[in-house]
């Protein structure tokens, strides 16, 4: 059975905690993603951090992007998977918590990133296509 590790996107650049949401929308422009890991001084992973966060919690509520942290912006403890969980752990995982992206962990240290697309490449048609149906599900 295929893995995450086999399916991810390896060497997922973090944004730190310490960084500013500024940093981060900078970050996420260069790199043409929608979504970065936030991750601490000690490199574990502390939350996940997209593009619509910045502009829900930050811009919308009139806060400043230059001293906002990234930190401050991680909502509990961020859902991932195992590098070696097999693809079906994937579907079930980013259905139920209806997310479009999985750090993939290794131990404690973030090793990648599994999106949507990933999964739909790895997996038969009718399992891609029930992810996508509970992701787009209200």
């Amino acid at each position: 059975m295929t893995t995450a590790r086999e399916i991810m996107t390896p060497g997922a650049e973090c944004v730190s905690e310490s960084e500013s949401a500024l940093d981060a929308a900078r970050k996420m422009a260069d790199l043409g993603v929608g979504a970065l890991p936030i991750c601490g001084n000690d490199d574990r992973l502390k939350g996940m951090l997209t593009d619509r966060d910045i502009v829900v919690k930050v811009l919308a509520e009139g806060k400043d992007p230059g001293t906002t942290r990234a930190g401050e912006l991680a909502q509990g403890e961020a859902v991932t998977i195992g590098a070696d969980d097999e693809a079906e752990e994937i579907l079930r995982t980013m259905a139920d918590h209806q997310v479009r992206r999985l750090p993939v962990i290794d131990g404690h240290r973030l090793v990648g990133i599994v999106a949507t697309a990933d999964v739909a490449r790895a997996v038969s048609d009718p399992k891609a296509g029930d992810l996508i149906q509970a992701l787009t599900a209200d």
